[in-house]
């Protein structure tokens, strides 16, 4: 039960950041790629897209 805790927050994070990618602007290859990049490597993969991940379509005011 040692990394349990750690494994939750890290399936959490991957989760929200697929949702993210599925949801942003990007083109599908692009979707894929990152999506994949995520499963692949979850803790660095969230990372890379935390600095450089597509951004959702949101208006800035």
């Amino acid at each position: 039960m040692e990394y349990g805790l750690f494994g939750l927050v890290v399936l959490i994070a991957d989760i929200y950041a697929i949702f993210q990618v599925l949801t942003s602007a990007a083109s599908t290859g692009k979707k894929v790629l990152w999506t994949l990049l995520i499963l692949i490597l979850p803790i660095i993969g969230f990372i890379i897209w935390l600095i450089a991940g597509p951004r959702g379509n949101k208006a800035h005011v």
